[in-house]
């Protein structure tokens, strides 16, 4: 018989294994292990559960096989932690970009035509210049609406439309709306039609978040599963909010009063997790 789970968003669905199974894979985990987490929580699934306590219980058995895919398998919840304010994934998704070979600024002021817009990322590559506002979520279920799409295009619209003529300088060829969740249908219609581009968790099928986090071996520093929650406050605290940064400056994990024996099991669970990617 079915069991229906409760989703972030409060909605309900059939508790689909082979997904579990799949994104467990996905992360880098054995099919024996995956398996066998997948049996596991089918054999005890109760109706309604809710998918963060399904998500939980298979993030602690995964952790115990194998940490690097259990930090894999946490990055969206990872991203969350990089709350509870937007700069920490503002920082996040600045360096993104400059792992894809973009000279980048953060928090710009550009002129519009009418009033002059403070973008949170900027960036150039060649001839190309982008330009991004970033909706950050502390909860799972949030979806960025068409509100905030229309809300978002007309910045760019003003930004679009400065006058060169009296001396206005007009770099931006390409607007972003990014955000750490999902977007709502009619987010994702209205900027299909007016031509702004959408970077969300799973949005667009192909080079989303996710997709361009695993490409990257860019991981936040939230997802090492060896560090503590206090730790991870304090790190993002100094602005450390990539892993890569951790490694190219292990003092800064002294600084927070970790032990050389932490601090070295930290060290290879980085070296561990990004060399997934090479």
């Amino acid at each position: 018989m079915a069991t229906e789970i409760v989703k972030a968003d409060g909605t309900v669905e059939i508790f689909d294994g082979s997904k579990l199974e799949n994104s467990l894979i996905r992360a880098g985990a054995t099919e024996v292990s995956a398996s066998r987490i997948r049996s596991t929580i089918e054999a005890s699934i109760s109706p309604l559960a809710e998918s963060t306590e399904i998500y939980r219980r298979a993030f602690q058995m995964l952790r115990h096989d194998n940490r690097p895919s259990a930090a894999r398998y946490s990055l969206r919840r990872a991203l969350f932690e990089l709350g509870p304010t937007g700069h920490p994934f503002e920082d996040f998704v600045a360096e993104l970009f400059k792992k894809e070979g973009w000279e980048v600024e953060g928090r710009r002021i550009i002129p519009g035509k009418c009033v002059p817009h403070e973008v949170d990322v900027y960036a150039k590559r060649g001839s190309e210049h982008m330009a991004a506002e970033l909706k950050y979520h502390n909860n799972p279920g949030y979806k960025t609406d068409v509100k905030v799409a229309l809300y978002v295009k007309a910045r760019f619209d003003d930004i679009w439309q400065c006058d060169p003529s009296i001396g206005s300088v007009c770099p931006v060829d390409t607007g972003f709306l990014i955000t750490n969740t999902k977007f709502t249908r009619q987010a994702i219609d209205y900027a299909n039609c007016s031509g702004m581009k959408l970077l969300g968790w799973s949005y667009p099928h192909q080079g989303n978040l996710y997709d361009r986090i695993i490409a990257n071996g860019l991981y936040p520093v939230t997802s090492l599963t060896m560090l503590k929650k206090a730790e991870k406050n304090l790190l993002l605290g100094k602005n450390i909010v990539t892993c890569e940064q951790v490694r190219e400056n292990r003092n800064v994990l002294r600084e927070i009063g970790m032990t050389p024996e932490r601090i070295g099991s930290v060290v290879a669970e980085i070296n561990t997790l990004c060399a997934h990617n090479k």
